[in-house]
């Protein structure tokens, strides 16, 4: 059997056991559930899962190395849902440039999962069975659910990977059909050796982004992109506190104009964690949480950021 490709995956010691275990003793179960926060390892995980298990046939039909084959999504006896096209993404940065809002998050229809069932109704052509990895799977909807449990109830020659954030994302009756391999954040080592191997290790000198990032290099990645997205000048102001009621409302205005509202929301996170860092004042951090409730509520922008930046100012000033 070639080297394990799990020495790409860096912090996850319990699931690379696991995983590598039932592989080497032949007991690859029909379903997996990997569970754990964004941005982990899941996805990686189960590129080598996959990996290691297609690895112990031998490819001759096919040129290229198995590792690439399976990156690009192009393996017969593989199938991601969504598809790699379907998970193509603009970075926060690349989202701002072309002035894009935040569209709603796609789901997983139950059209999907009658493809799933399509690609499992013929046997495997290179590899000792199908996969299929369904990425988010607390998207699927009911219908679809309920379709991909009759799935799971006769895998035939295959195994069905599905990556959620908990077990109680995902239906019940889907769970107790999985194999749960459970995923947690990164200690602060195992993030720093991760940002560092990806050629991030700028975010590194940002605590705040770490701090929001609990533990998730994907998460870390994608809130310092955010912050690249955000007014050097908004963000300097933002993390000082009004000096008048005129400035404060300026820069409500200001923020209400440049930043949707899912980059309002990250930057409630930033301040939070900024703040406290800075000053460890608990008035501001409750004031900044009744803000993120407020836009999580529909609340018109500029007024949640008026009404937040005037207490600030209060507070600082009393």
């Amino acid at each position: 059997m070639t080297s394990n490709p799990f020495t790409r995956l860096v912090g996850q010691q319990q699931a690379i056991e696991l995983l590598t275990q039932a592989v080497r003793q032949n007991r690859v179960a029909p379903a997996y559930l990997f569970v754990g926060p964004d941005g982990v390892g899941r996805s990686l995980a189960a590129r080598c899962f996959i990996e290691l298990l297609f690895s112990s046939f031998v490819e001759t039909q096919f040129h290229g190395s198995l590792q690439s084959r399976l990156r690009q999504g192009n393996h017969p006896d593989l199938l991601w849902v969504p598809t790699y096209q379907q998970r193509q993404q603009l970075t926060a940065a690349e989202a701002a440039q072309k002035k894009l809002k935040r569209k709603a998050r796609s789901v997983i229809k139950i059209e999907q999962i009658r493809e799933i069932t399509e690609f499992l109704s013929r046997p495997p052509l290179e590899a000792p069975k199908n996969v299929v990895v369904i990425e988010e799977a607390e998207t699927m909807t009911e219908a679809a659910a309920n379709a991909l449990l009759k799935t799971l109830e006769e895998p035939g020659q295959a195994t069905l990977i599905l990556i959620a954030p908990s077990p109680e994302s995902v239906l019940p009756t889907l769970v107790s059909r999985c194999q749960r391999i459970p995923f947690y954040g990164l200690d602060k080592a195992s993030l720093t050796q991760v940002l560092k191997q990806t050629g991030h290790e700028e975010i590194l000198q940002h605590p705040a982004v770490l701090s929001i990032a609990a533990g998730s290099p994907g998460n870390a990645i994608a809130s310092y992109e955010q912050l690249q997205a955000i007014p050097e000048k908004l963000l300097q102001d933002l993390t000082k506190a009004p000096t008048s009621y005129r400035n404060a409302l300026e820069l409500a205005k200001q923020i209400d104009q440049d930043l949707d509202t899912e980059a309002q929301l990250w930057l409630v996170d930033y301040l939070q964690q900024s703040y406290w860092q800075q000053q460890h004042q608990p008035n501001i951090i409750i004031q900044l949480e009744q803000a993120r409730k407020s836009l999580l509520c529909y609340a018109q922008p500029r007024l949640v950021w008026e009404c937040t930046l005037l207490s600030m100012c209060q507070l600082y000033n009393s």
